[in-house]
Formats: C-alpha cells, structure tokens, sequence
C-alpha cells in the first residue's frame, strides 16, 4: 500500500517508493503482461484479497495534491512509508491499535517530517478519502468470472471493519465478498501468521484450498510463507522482496487470475 501513484511502490518494497510520483498509478495500471508463474496442483475453493488489491488509493493521494499544490507527492510518499513502518513496528512491539488509528497516527508524523501544516480539516479530509476509494478498472470483470467458477471469496485485510464496509457499499461489492476478515479481530498486522489464519478459521478449509491475492510484495511473502497458494497483483512491476520466498505467479494486474486458480484446481 502505498503513495498515489507512488502507491505500489511504497506497500512492496517500502523506501524505494519514495521517488515514484502519483501519476504513475494510471500508466501502470494500464500495463498488464505476465511476469512470473509457478503453478502447482491444488484444489482451490476460496479466494482472499487484500483490500488494496481490490481497491485503488490513488485518489487520496490525489486529494493530498490538492490540498497541498507542489507538497502533496511529498507528504504521500512519506505517509504511506510510515503507515505501513507503524504496523510492523506494532507488531514487533506488541503495541496494537487499529489500522484507523496507524493511518491517522503516519499522517500526522508525514505532515512533520515534510514541513506541511496540517489543520485538523485537512486531516479529516484526507482520512475520509479512505472511506470513499473505488475499485481498481479490472476487479469487476475478474469477480464474476470467479464466482461463476463456483469460489467463496473474502477480504483478508489490515483494514478496519469500518473502512472495508464503506468502500464496499459505495463500490457496489457488499454482496461479492462473502468474508469481510479484518485484521482488528486478532489485533495483529499481516504479515504476523495469526493474520491470514483467519481464512482457515472463516472457510474451514485447509491452506491449499485458499488462494491469496496480495497488492504489496510483503504481503505476498507473508501468505506464501504461511502456507496460501498466492497470486501478487504487481501494478508497478517491481522487485520481489529478498527474504527467501515469493509467490506462485505475479502479474501486472488481475485479469489472469481465473486462469491461474484454474490451474491450481487441477488434480
């Protein structure tokens, strides 16, 4: 999760976001091509997304412009950095608090670190965006191909329940998740294990009968490192994060996804 346009960048491989601009956000979307796939069999029932993978951030980051002509890319950049900073160092801390209340706590923090007087109007407007985004141009064709295979899908997020239900009523999607898994209910961030266990524990499947689809390299080796076979959803077409694992397949966006969970439901 990350910055505008810097948005990819930020979420997968965390500093070397930083240079992205947010107008990137709408060429790379528009580049789609395989990239890697390392299929193996597996009896797929289910699909998780991460919520970034559903849902495009670019307009907060966009409104942080607006507001802020000339300094909103800047302070984008490091507010997407340190919200996600702030959920692993929570985790290794074990100093829990929603992923509300890290965002607003990374904002106020990127406002300083860039010289941007914040007022609290501003702060609520920027909060708020989250509560508004919509869905990346490819998501609603990619869901009815999967629920037409017959598969039980469901958010497995560090978002708020409040955030993944306003952005599902506003985007139409309510009724396309049958799962809304909220990282809030084990208090904990992915990439903790406990995280994407509760895909287990909503489906009561076992692992390989889950796909995960990851926005943010960390989260892709995050849910492979668990067990799920994962499909990353690599927008910015960057690097894969060096701890060892990676995921099944990476693609630019999500329209190969039926393909690949139909090569996984192969035995």
């Amino acid at each position: 999760m990350t910055i505008g346009t810097s948005f990819g960048r930020v979420g997968t491989n965390r500093r070397q976001f930083l240079g992205t601009a947010a107008a990137v956000v709408t060429a790379a979307a528009l580049d789609a091509g395989p990239l890697t796939a390392q299929v193996r069999s597996h009896t797929i029932k289910a699909v998780a997304f991460d919520a970034f993978a559903i849902f495009d951030p670019s307009s907060v980051f966009r409104l942080a412009e607006e507001i802020f002509p000339g300094r909103g890319v800047e302070l984008s950049n490091q507010w997407r950095t340190r919200q996600f900073e702030y959920t692993w160092l929570r985790n290794s801390m074990r100093q829990y608090s929603d992923f509300w209340h890290v965002t607003r706590d990374a904002l106020n923090y990127a406002a300083k670190q860039s010289g941007v007087n914040l007022n609290p109007e501003q702060s609520m407007r920027l909060m708020s965006a989250y509560l508004q985004l919509k869905p990346w141009p490819d998501v609603a064709a990619v869901i009815q191909i999967l629920q037409k295979h017959g598969l039980q899908l469901a958010l497995l997020t560090n978002w708020t329940p409040a955030m993944m239900e306003a952005c599902l009523k506003g985007s139409g999607l309510e009724a396309a998740f049958r799962y809304q898994l909220s990282t809030d209910r084990v208090e904990a961030f992915k990439p903790d294990p406990v995280t994407y266990r509760m895909g287990l524990e909503a489906f009561h499947l076992q692992k390989d009968e889950i796909a995960f689809v990851a926005f943010g390299g960390w989260d892709a080796v995050g849910a492979k490192a668990f067990g799920y076979p994962t499909y990353w959803v690599n927008r910015f077409s960057v690097p894969p994060e060096e701890l060892g694992v990676s995921a099944d397949a990476t693609y630019r966006d999500l329209s190969p996804l039926p393909s690949f969970i139909d090569s996984l439901r192969r035995v």
